[in-house]
Order: structure tokens, then C-alpha cells, then sequence
């Protein structure tokens, strides 16, 4: 690959090219304002999914196309090696121990914005930009996207300010509506690209199917917290909490929902409604601690706000340091179905100041002693 070190004034900027819509817009705005701008595409699964098609091929294709028709050079990377290593056997560990890992958070901790931002500072880059709806400064604060339904921060909770310094969200500022507008008026191949919606890097497909190519099926019992058996799984491991779809339990009454799982056991507990408390918590304990630019912990207990899972509304929370430098957040209002091995990400306004990782929750929530709110956190 050629040394990417500025040949005139101009700054350079690598474009994480993904072959979607939002890289492309992005690569676009940074050329009208006048970067140097380089495309570069990011290997990093070399397996055909269920159908046998290779995913990454028809991705590859579209950045060439952008690429070509807004004018500016393109390459392409493997990391194959470095997420398996670093990202994939982790989320396979973590499956297997009954978490539900976020593979994205992941890959942005580990791919994107370390193994690809090293390199592309090796090859002389001044910046990396990427397609995310999320914003940064010049001392590497990261600041949720404009587009409230899009925003994107609660994905880089791991990423250092150090290396924020040095990275551009040029879409950050602007509408989906907006970014699908500008690629339909300069005919991008890649205007009406359906978000993708899978694993990072692995793409959509049947999401236990593919767990199950190298985690082994054990049959097991589904029952309800009192004990009653009401049918029987796969494997612990390929649940989540609060899950409703694909547990094959029918009947009268209200939809089945996962409230809990004994990995020892191999029991998925389940029960009734949406609204059943066992889903709910007031509190959450976590580790893996990072904060993007300050660290908070000095003002502990505080209060803040934090998501427990892509685009939900802000929550707000006091926040405590533990002894072991773990947290414990306790919630103003019940949450539904937090679920160990996700991020729990914490905001002061459109400010991200960071993430843990949930390793457990707080006893369920009683309905003997408190009642459910009308409106509860989902």
C-alpha cells in the first residue's frame, strides 16, 4: 500500500469504508471540504454466511463503486487474524458463560479504533473518520450524534479520548434522512443499502444457527421460577434475558419472556407478560471500567445518566464506586431485562463520559413491596 503522508497542504483523512451508505456520505463531506480523503475497506471475516455468499465481496464492491464516482483512491486491509483473536473467541467465551457480549462495542475497542487507527497513523494519515452518527472535539470528548434515533456514542464507550483526538465523524452533524438524500443526489451505489443490522463484520444471518457452528447444543429444561417445566431448549447459552421470540412455548395466556438463566443447571427460567417483575431491576453492578477523556469516580456517588442498551432513552442513575473499582448503578426507575455482558454506557446531556461492562443485577424487583410504574423503562 503507498505511504499516505501528504504531498501539499492539504490534510489527510482515512475513510473507514464499509460499504454502506453512512462511510460513503462520509467520505464525500470530507472531500468537498477539502481533505485529502483515502478510502480504505476493512476485512475482517472470511467465512460464507448460511446462503454461501461471501458478504464482504458485495461490500467491497460498493466501495469501489463510491469510491470511483466521488473521485478518490481506495485499498483494502485484512485483520482477520487480530478479530478473531481479539474480538470473536472473547464473544464465544463470553457466550458460553451465559453472557450476551456486544460484539460492536468490541470491534470498536479492538479493530477499528486500535489495529486500523494504528495503521492508518503508520501510513501517514493525519485523521481516521468512519461513518458514525456521533461527534467529537479537539481534546477527544465524544458527544452523541444530531440524529437522536441514530446516535451512535453508546457504541464508542471504550474509545480514549487520546485517539478520539485524531478521529472525524463528518456525518455526526447531519439527519439519516439527510445522508440518504446527499447519496441519492450523487447516485451512490450504495443510496438505498438497507442499514446493516448483524454481527460487526459477520453480517446478518440466523443468529443461533450460527452460535451453534461452535457452541455445542445441550438439551435442557425451561421452567418457570417455581420449578414447573414448560418445555424443553437447546442449550442456556443461546438465550438472553428478556427474550420472547424463538423459545417455541405456546399456549394460552400471556407471551413467554427469559427472566433468568442457570448456566450450571442449564435452565432458562421463564414466565408470563412483559410487565412480569422478574424482568425488572433497580440496579446493576459492573467492571471492564472505561471513561473516553475525565475520569468522574472522584465525585462518586453522582448522578448521571446512563443506557443500558442501544437507543433507549436516557436513564437516570447514582452512580457508586466499588472497593474492587467496579461500579454499582442503582436506577430512579426499574429497568427491563439488563443483561450481563452488555455495556452500560453513562452521559452528562450529549456528553459520553463512558462505559463498563454489566456483570450482574441487583436482587429482581419486588411487586410485594413496590408496585410497578404505568410507564417503566423499555
Amino acid at each position: 500500500m503507498m505511504n499516505l503522508k501528504k504531498q501539499n497542504s492539504k490534510k489527510t483523512v482515512v475513510v473507514g469504508m464499509s460499504g454502506g451508505v453512512d462511510s460513503s456520505v462520509a467520505a464525500w463531506v470530507l472531500k468537498e471540504e477539502g481533505y485529502n480523503v483515502v478510502g480504505i475497506f476493512m476485512k475482517n471475516w472470511e467465512e460464507l454466511d448460511e446462503n454461501g455468499n461471501c458478504t464482504s465481496s458485495k461490500d467491497y464492491s460498493d466501495v469501489v463503486s463510491v469510491c470511483e464516482k466521488i473521485g478518490i483512491p481506495y485499498y483494502t486491509v485484512e485483520f482477520i487474524k487480530e478479530y478473531r483473536d481479539n474480538v470473536f473467541n472473547g464473544f464465544l467465551a463470553d457466550y458460553e458463560a451465559g453472557l450476551t457480549p456486544n460484539p460492536d462495542v468490541l470491534c470498536n475497542r479492538e479493530i477499528k479504533f486500535k489495529v486500523f487507527y494504528e495503521k492508518t497513523m503508520e501510513l501517514g494519515a493525519d485523521y481516521l473518520a468512519t461513518g458514525h452518527y456521533c461527534k467529537t472535539d479537539n481534546d477527544g470528548k465524544l458527544f452523541k450524534g444530531r440524529d437522536t434515533n441514530k446516535d451512535q456514542s453508546y457504541f464508542l464507550n471504550m474509545v480514549k479520548s487520546d485517539v478520539l483526538k485524531n478521529v472525524l465523524f463528518p456525518i455526526g452533524d447531519l439527519e439519516k434522512a439527510q445522508v440518504r438524500a446527499i447519496a441519492k443526489k450523487l447516485a451512490l451505489s450504495t443510496k438505498d443499502k438497507k442499514d446493516s443490522t448483524g454481527i460487526c463484520f459477520i453480517g446478518e444471518r440466523n443468529f443461533k444457527n450460527f452460535l451453534s457452528e461452535y457452541i455445542r447444543e445441550k438439551q435442557g429444561d425451561f421452567q418457570t421460577l417455581d420449578g414447573q417445566v414448560v418445555g424443553r431448549h437447546s442449550g442456556a447459552q443461546f438465550y438472553t434475558l428478556g427474550q420472547r421470540k424463538g423459545l417455541g412455548l405456546g399456549g394460552p395466556g400471556l407471551p413467554w419472556f427469559v427472566v433468568a438463566k442457570d448456566i450450571q443447571k442449564n435452565v432458562v427460567y421463564v414466565e408470563r407478560g412483559t410487565r412480569h417483575p422478574a424482568l425488572f431491576t433497580d440496579e446493576l453492578f459492573a467492571g471492564e471500567v472505561t471513561w473516553v477523556d475525565t475520569n468522574p469516580e472522584e465525585s462518586f456517588p453522582k448522578k448521571l445518566k446512563a443506557k443500558v442498551r442501544y437507543r433507549q432513552k436516557d436513564q437516570d442513575c447514582t452512580i457508586y464506586k466499588l472497593s474492587d473499582g467496579k461500579l454499582r448503578v442503582v436506577f430512579d426507575v426499574p429497568q427491563r431485562a439488563v443483561t450481563p455482558g452488555q455495556s452500560v454506557v453513562f452521559y452528562e446531556g450529549d456528553l459520553c463520559l463512558g462505559g463498563a461492562i454489566v456483570e450482574r443485577t441487583g436482587p429482581n424487583y419486588d411487586e410485594m413491596n413496590r408496585s410497578l410504574p404505568d410507564i417503566v423503562a423499555v
